[in-house]
């Protein structure tokens, strides 16, 4: 029996591209198909289909600059009558320094393709191929980019309100640690990894423009931004506390908010003559279950637009 088992997971992603390249290759059939044309369509389809609009759109910029600078190079190359492998060599080397010149972030390798292609054919017209190339990668955009917008759009909204909601599950256990009755303080790095976690997903949400929805999905970001600036408000506080070498005292009134949120409290010590640690805790503690309530409340109202 196999110890480790690979599990097989087929992604909304991966049938877009698939329907997207497929859906491209029959536009492309319709003017008379070509192996060239299907594989720029392809290509083209494959590109497009990323998990947020700008990406998708960054993607297409990518493609469209490589199929223009690609051919650009080799039409001028070809008019120099050269070698077809030391043209194709020239043109590589050219394409490669324009784009670190110019720092363009976007991969060479598609200009790179049209110049060897241009460069080492037998008999090409070097503007008819540009063009054609330049109308088959754009189909295979277009037939991406709409696959994508409006088919199934990636939506991370359920997955950073997962979040929001695992951060009261942190904080919970966190200050039941605090204040577990040996001295022994806890740290805060989980909730420093679910913050990061969700500015990530946030990024993401952030870019991606879900048609039909817009209004609402800048409303939803707005709420999560706010979610993000309570939790690196509460990380903040904890890590307060987490410096403090030993916990204080708790007071009558965070002890009885924190076993309102069902925090398991084990500190048995009564605050009699408060000293400054005492005050520090308990000031921050305050703070710590007010910000909860907060982004409890926003949690409620997010779930309330689904």
């Amino acid at each position: 029996m196999l110890k480790n088992r690979v599990k097989v997971h087929i992604g909304l992603r991966t049938l877009k591209t698939a329907a997207a390249v497929i859906l491209s290759m029959i536009v492309v059939d319709a003017y008379g198909a070509t192996t060239s044309k299907l594989i720029f369509a392809m290509l083209g389809a494959m590109a497009a289909v990323q998990p947020t609009f700008k990406e998708s759109l960054e993607s297409c910029l990518t493609q469209i600059v490589g199929v223009l600078l690609g051919a650009l190079a080799g039409i001028v190359l070809l008019a120099l009558k050269l070698p077809s492998l030391v043209a194709a060599g020239i043109g590589i080397v050219a394409v490669i320094t324009l784009y670190n010149t110019f720092r363009i972030r976007f991969s060479p390798s598609l200009a790179c393709l049209i110049v060897v292609t241009l460069c080492t054919t037998e008999g090409v017209q070097p503007v008819t191929y540009a063009l054609t190339r330049v109308w088959d990668t754009a189909i295979g955009l277009g037939v991406g980019m709409a696959i994508n917008t409006l088919i199934f759009p990636y939506d991370n909204s359920r997955q950073i309100r997962t979040l929001v909601e695992s951060l009261d599950t942190v904080l919970i256990r966190f200050l039941e640690e605090m204040f577990d009755g040996d001295d022994v303080l806890p740290d805060a790095e989980t909730m420093t990894r679910v913050i990061d976690d969700m500015a990530r997903q946030l990024n993401i949400f952030s870019n991606q423009r879900l048609l039909m929805r817009l209004r609402r999905q800048q409303e939803e970001l707005e709420q999560f931004r706010r979610c993000e600036g309570m939790a690196r408000e509460l990380l903040a506080r904890m890590e307060v506390l987490s410096r403090m070498g030993k916990p204080g005292r708790l007071n009558d009134e965070n002890r009885r908010r924190l076993k309102a949120a069902g925090a398991d409290i084990r500190d048995p010590r009564q605050l009699k003559n408060p000293q400054e640690r005492d005050m520090v805790t308990n000031y921050h503690v305050r703070q710590i279950l007010s910000l909860r309530v907060d982004l409890l409340e926003v949690l409620k109202t997010l779930k309330k637009g689904d």
